[in-house]
């Protein structure tokens, strides 16, 4: 019989190789996830993996992109703005196929003059359709430090979230003739452009380059829950996948509860600036159908 200091020493041996196996699993790299696709040494992947930079100077911007496709996921992505004067540049980061049918789902933050707010630019495209915009202000400085742009995407709905909390929800609407992406696997982009013809108060603002380099930050992705496309079959229905688990595809059918719901309220109501679906100067023909569902 083992002495009770030999036990614990192979309980706390155990526990370590747990510890270390889970710690090993859930840990994302951008060198594994993520290939710099653009920019001439202007995107960096730093610290082992852990942070991705992309700056952009008068000569040009950078860029990445995702090494999997995905079709369908919840996606969550930390981002640092641009600190400072940032106008005339957009940081963009989306999900998009390829083709002239494309499906895209898109975050963009528009850059501004040092103290004015940010603008964030969610957009959805379906076979090639966009002009479906909601931008908002955000309740706090995305230059200062870190914080989470997430994308629930499943066959339901889109829900674009910030830190947790929902701020745009886009219904799967095809019982009304909307086409919804649900057939297209994405990859995951992003980049930092000057758009300084159209980015910041309608292009009246310039970039000002003697502020270059400008620099966002990326860090702590995670599509643990998210189905892979790959050789014409998914993740999701491959019995050793994760997600096929009864717990891992809970987000496959996840709708905001009450809670989620208020707080989507609040943020359109405090921090919304402009909603496609109330712009009837752009839609002399009436509103597109989606603008109707509750």
């Amino acid at each position: 019989m083992a002495s009770p200091s030999a036990s614990s020493l192979c309980i706390a041996t155990l526990l370590l190789v747990i510890v270390s196996w889970a710690t090993s699993a859930s840990a994302r790299n951008f060198y594994q996830d993520f290939d710099i696709t653009w920019g001439d040494g202007r995107a960096q992947i730093l610290n082992n993996g852990d942070l991705l930079t992309l700056s952009l100077d008068k000569a040009s911007g950078s860029g990445f992109q995702s090494k999997n496709e995905y079709l369908f996921g919840k996606i969550d992505m930390q981002l640092k703005l641009v600190p400072g004067n940032s106008a005339g540049t957009v940081t963009a980061y989306y999900l998009s196929s390829k083709g002239s049918t494309w499906d895209e789902i898109d975050f963009e933050f528009l850059g501004n003059l040092s103290g004015d707010p940010y603008i964030l630019h969610t957009n959805v495209f379906s076979q090639g359709k966009g002009n479906r915009e909601q931008q908002f202000y955000l309740w706090f400085d995305p230059t200062a430090d870190f914080h989470t742009y997430s994308i629930l995407w499943n066959p339901q709905r889109i829900i674009f979230s910030v830190d947790g909390t929902p701020i745009r929800e886009f219904k799967n609407a095809e019982s009304i003739g909307v086409p919804f992406p649900k057939a297209q696997p994405m990859r995951i982009y992003s980049s930092l452009w000057n758009a300084d013809d159209w980015a910041t108060r309608g292009g009246l603002v310039k970039t000002d380059w003697t502020q270059a380099p400008f620099t966002a930050s990326y860090r702590n992705f995670n599509a643990d829950n998210a189905c892979v496309w790959s050789s014409g079959s998914s993740s999701c229905t491959s019995s050793t996948s994760s997600s096929s688990s009864s717990d891992g595809n809970a987000w496959l059918s996840e709708e905001l509860d009450s809670t989620s719901q208020e707080r989507l309220k609040w943020v359109q109501s405090n921090y919304m600036i402009y909603n496609y679906c109330t712009d009837a100067k752009r839609f002399p023909q009436g509103l597109p159908p989606e603008c109707t569902m509750s």
